[in-house]
């Protein structure tokens, strides 16, 4: 396989014209590779890059591949699914399936090379008849809730399905972790708990003589901002495409955005003074004005929460977008003196001619975080996948 990237698992919704649509994300694989190696030097231990909802919106499988070209150590999937499909295109490093576990499921966990998250001797119990079943030892690790009250086994009460894991026949106990629930504010005293809640877990292994399996804690507000947590693996998220998980999240590693969504203008017309714009006539023209529709909506997953609230870049120049975001298209006001062309880019997340329009900021000005805005946007919106070093590229 000559590009690695450009391979994939056939389209479930094949897009025969996806190369013709004016809206369309770019990934920025050189910024992708930036970040990996921002956050290992950082953190100082392996990564598991976590691709689970499609690469956070980026696209699983050429994520994933390219990733695996730049030496991430493993990977984090949530669900069964997402690993097979890393699998049938080729991605051979580990993959730890973050989820819980749906007994049915266990055994294409086995026969696909899928790690386990075992969260009780209940779910261990099932891994171990599969695994007998098939003749072949599951790699599993035990997931210990410190907080979250998701998953997991209670520190207080991990000591017993220790026991149960290491002395099991059919289950090789890799890896132990737990997931942490405030760490994207570094005020936040409930990381510290958490962190204690774990150690005290973990050291149970040594309490009964046992080798101590690999410790990952650290998602991406850990490894921006407590250090401690990042033991012997690191599980960033977010952090990995170059977004900030929240506000209070500070930037203590030099990340790049990876992704950009951008459209071109294709209708331009004067608005006179007095009429409403779009569904439910929420937005009314003040003086006669010059007002471009734009061919995305929140039928693409762009938040229909931005009408009248959010901004584009056209021309180099910060517009807003007026009236309700449409299932298909969105309206932006260019004032009464502004200036564009049919074909003309519009950048809903990105940068254009000095000015930036972060994800960070789509996603304050919506409402919500930046782990929705990207996950929203979805496979109607065609992928392509840059790199700045070759000129290369490819689509998806």
């Amino acid at each position: 396989m000559d590009n690695p990237v450009d391979a994939a698992l056939p389209d479930p919704h094949p897009r025969p014209e996806a190369n013709d649509r004016p809206t369309r994300i770019h990934v920025d694989l050189d910024a992708l590779a930036h970040n990996l190696r921002a956050i290992r030097t950082h953190a100082g231990v392996p990564v598991m890059g976590i691709v689970k909802a499609n690469a956070y919106g980026h696209g699983l499988v050429p994520v994933a591949l390219h990733l695996q070209a730049e030496g991430v150590e493993q990977l984090g999937v949530a669900f069964v699914e997402e690993g097979i499909a890393l699998r049938h295109a080729g991605v051979t490093v580990p993959i730890l399936v973050l989820g819980g576990i749906h007994a049915p499921q266990v055994a294409q966990f086995l026969a696909h090379d899928l790690e386990v998250t075992v969260s009780s001797i209940t779910k261990l119990r099932q891994v171990e008849q599969a695994a007998a079943s098939l003749g072949r030892k599951a790699v599993v690790h035990l997931k210990i809730d410190t907080g979250m009250e998701r998953i997991g086994v209670h520190s207080e009460n991990a000591g017993a399905f220790i026991d149960a894991a290491v002395s099991s026949r059919w289950c090789t106990v890799k890896g132990i972790y737990s997931h942490l629930a405030c760490s994207d504010d570094p005020a936040s005293p409930m990381t510290r708990e958490q962190l204690q809640r774990f150690l005290y877990a973990c050291s149970h292994f040594d309490r009964i003589g046992a080798p101590m399996p690999v410790r990952h804690l650290a998602n991406s507000g850990g490894v921006l901002h407590f250090p401690d947590t990042c033991l012997d693996m690191v599980r960033p998220g977010i952090a990995l495409y170059g977004v900030m998980p929240d506000p209070a999240s500070r930037p203590t590693v030099a990340l790049k955005p990876a992704l950009s969504l951008v459209s071109k203008v294709v209708y331009f017309k004067v608005v006179k003074a007095g009429r409403s714009v779009s569904y439910g006539a929420t937005w009314t023209a003040p003086v006669d004005t010059r007002v471009v529709t734009v061919p995305i909506g929140y039928g693409d997953g762009y938040p229909r929460a931005l009408s009248s609230r959010g901004e584009v870049l056209v021309r180099g120049m910060r517009r807003p977008i007026v009236g309700r975001v449409c299932m298909d298209q969105l309206m932006v006001d260019l004032g009464s003196a502004g200036t564009a062309y049919n074909g003309d880019e519009v950048v809903l997340i990105g940068r254009q001619a000095g000015e930036t329009i972060s994800c960070e900021a789509v996603a304050q000005a919506a409402g919500t975080i930046p782990y929705e805005i990207l996950t929203g946007l979805n496979a109607r919106i065609p992928r392509e996948y840059v790199r700045h070093a070759s000129g290369a590229g490819s689509a998806a």
